[in-house]
């Protein structure tokens, strides 16, 4: 494959359906009593949705694709089964495309079926693509969201946002594979402009099989109405499944299992008091980062660095936290700061060797491209306040897909820091801490956080899920239960 084939291979999020999928698919849809009279792909490909629907939908009026690669539009028209008049196959970009005036001439029992890109409008901006969306924060993320990824998103999303909007108020159905993540975020979008839904479900399908593609992916699909607002979607293990849990909200959050959460919805808090913390963010790894090896402090450059060990902390990384190897480490961090904003003049004064240090690496640290580090003191990191300097620490890793807590002490008279990937609680008290370390591996913690975490996320484990258990009320529970038992 040529590099410009490449390109355009990524440049359109390149998964064609196969057909034996996409007939496994309306098939699903015949089950489910979907009996369109007009069905749009609108990114219809080499067009093998299209003909699976005209095989399963044969009493269709209308059967519409449009696509943007005229290389594929080619090989469609070559089929004959679409010279039929009841076909109509456009060239169109999604993102210039008059949509709404061609649903508007629709009629009744529309189905937008079909398979959008698989992409992020980050991979396409990597590879210098066009093929995006007029550039705007449409997630309303604020503060620093916007500003460190969150802003990310996948291309598919944006598109089946602008599709659902579409089929407002309308007898419709929407049927398209994507990632289970989007399906998810879409769900929440819908509740947070709260749109009408009649039903909704999603069915796994296996996206290495069909697509090479190591990634979690389903059938969303979902039926519009002119009123109703039921924001739940069923979830199945497969398109042949018929048992399945459904995900729905619980004040505004969503719920992975809400029938396993009702039993525990009581331990639910939107302020718990609780403070789950996510570890130190710096963005230069080479230069604040360590190993000390033989008494010398070996940067990430493989440097050998004379410092005073006043600024430098015992570091774990996430997988150090969720490997268990936290009684010991090797791994050193510089903490430049004790809160956010700290003036870091001082550190040459206090600690000449680090702030000659810092000096020497300022190019890299002023390099910086998050935007984060604008307008605050030079060699700034984020993630520190005085929770950071606490002697005792239940830290638990957000990218693993287990619920393992540790409970860390100290490490040669100092606190441990995390990387960013990791969440903690801190204590002063030993005491406090070993009693909550107990609560949150109780039966009852272990449940309630396993009916709220979506372990097929990038980042399951996540500190809003994290923070919202009572952990007040659970151990007044488990001191009940435990005077019960005596």
């Amino acid at each position: 494959m040529s590099s410009n084939d490449r390109k355009t291979k990524l440049e359109y999020g390149d998964f064609q359906t196969p057909l034996a999928l996409a007939e496994m698919v309306c098939r699903k849809l015949v089950e489910l009593n979907v009996n369109p009279r007009t069905i749009i792909e609108p990114t219809c490909g080499i067009g093998n949705f299209i003909q699976a629907a005209a095989r399963l939908f044969p009493y269709a009026n209308k059967i519409i694709g449009v696509e943007i690669n005229q290389n594929y539009l080619k090989e469609v028209r070559l089929n004959k089964l679409f010279f039929d008049e009841k076909y109509e196959i456009w060239h169109g970009d999604f993102f210039q495309f008059d949509w709404e005036s061609l649903v508007d001439r629709c009629s009744e029992r529309l189905l937008v079926l079909g398979n959008f890109p698989w992409v992020t409008n980050s991979q396409q901006g990597t590879i210098g693509s066009d093929n995006l969306p007029k550039k705007n924060n449409f997630q309303s993320h604020i503060g620093l969201d916007a500003l460190t990824g969150k802003s990310n998103f996948d291309i598919s999303e944006w598109m089946l946002i602008h599709a659902i909007q579409w089929l407002q108020n309308r007898d419709a159905t929407l049927a398209m594979l994507c990632k289970t993540s989007v399906a998810r975020k879409l769900l929440s979008y819908i509740h947070s402009k709260k749109l009408n839904l009649a039903s909704c479900a999603t069915y796994k399908i296996d996206a290495k099989k069909y697509f090479d593609a190591n990634v979690d992916a389903c059938l969303l699909f979902c039926k519009f109405d002119l009123s109703s607002q039921n924001y739940f979607c069923d979830v199945f293990s497969s398109l042949e499944s018929s048992d399945g849990h459904r995900i729905g909200y619980h004040k505004n959050l969503l719920v992975k299992d809400i029938d396993s959460f009702n039993k525990l919805s009581n331990l639910y808090a939107v302020n718990s008091g609780t403070k789950w913390r996510s570890g130190v963010k710096h963005d230069c790894s080479g230069v604040m980062e360590f190993r000390k090896i033989d008494n010398l402090f070996v940067n990430g450059f493989g440097e050998a660095v004379e410092l005073e060990e006043t600024y430098l902390f015992p570091l774990f990384k996430g997988s150090d936290v969720a490997q268990n190897r936290i009684n010991t480490t090797a791994r050193y961090i510089l903490i430049t700061q004790k809160f956010i904003g700290e003036s870091t003049e001082n550190i040459k004064t206090i600690a000449p060797k680090t702030g000659r240090y810092l000096e020497k690496c300022g190019q890299y640290l002023d390099n910086r491209k998050s935007k984060i580090y604008q307008n605050n003191p030079r060699f700034s990191i984020f993630g520190v306040g005085d929770y950071s300097f606490q002697p005792w620490k239940i830290a638990i890793c957000g990218l693993y897909k287990k619920l393992d807590f540790r409970l860390i002490g100290e490490i040669a008279n100092k606190p441990a820091i995390f990387d960013d990937t990791v969440y903690f609680l801190s204590f002063d008290s030993e005491r406090v801490a070993r009693q909550t370390f107990e609560l949150l591996n109780s039966p009852a913690a272990i449940n309630f956080y396993s009916a709220l975490v979506f372990w097929d996320e990038k980042r399951p484990i996540k500190s809003s899920i994290l923070n919202c258990l009572n952990l007040a009320l659970l151990a007044d529970l488990e001191f009940v239960t435990a005077d019960a038992r005596r």
